[in-house]
């Protein structure tokens, strides 16, 4: 089970990519900055509640503990990409990072990890593959 949700993690990193590469050329010029953030983030929330639509079945939590674990392991990795890879691969500061974090300065990235953790417990349970 871990195997299939660490693949259909790898295909939402992908997605994010393009997503952020979306939100770089098109919406933030128009947009702006913090409306192209928010933009991107219930984007990129919505398909992560897609992805999870399509391949819950296939990655098979039998139970709700099972779909919890799933979210948190999705979490996990998605914290600890968004900080590495952040900070190691495209060189952003620490700072910029943690920024994204604050809510009170608007920014809702906490909801994309929130949509993260739930997605793969609520389309469970609502394709009725736990209780």
């Amino acid at each position: 089970m871990l195997f299939r949700a660490l693949a259909v993690w790898l295909l939402l990193v992908a997605l994010a990519i393009l997503n952020a590469g979306a939100r770089n050329a098109w919406i933030t010029p128009v947009a702006g900055e913090l409306a192209g953030h928010v933009i991107s983030s219930i984007t990129f929330g919505v398909i992560i509640f897609a992805v999870a639509w399509l391949f819950v079945g296939w990655m098979r939590p039998a139970n709700r503990a099972q779909a919890l674990g799933l979210g948190f392991f999705w979490l996990l990795l998605t914290v600890l990409f968004e900080f590495g890879a952040g900070h190691y691969l495209f060189g952003n500061s620490w700072e910029k990072l943690v920024a994204d974090y604050n809510i009170f300065r608007e920014r809702i990235w906490v909801l994309v990890l929130l949509a993260t953790f739930l997605a793969p417990f609520l389309t469970a349970r609502l394709r009725g593959f736990i209780l």
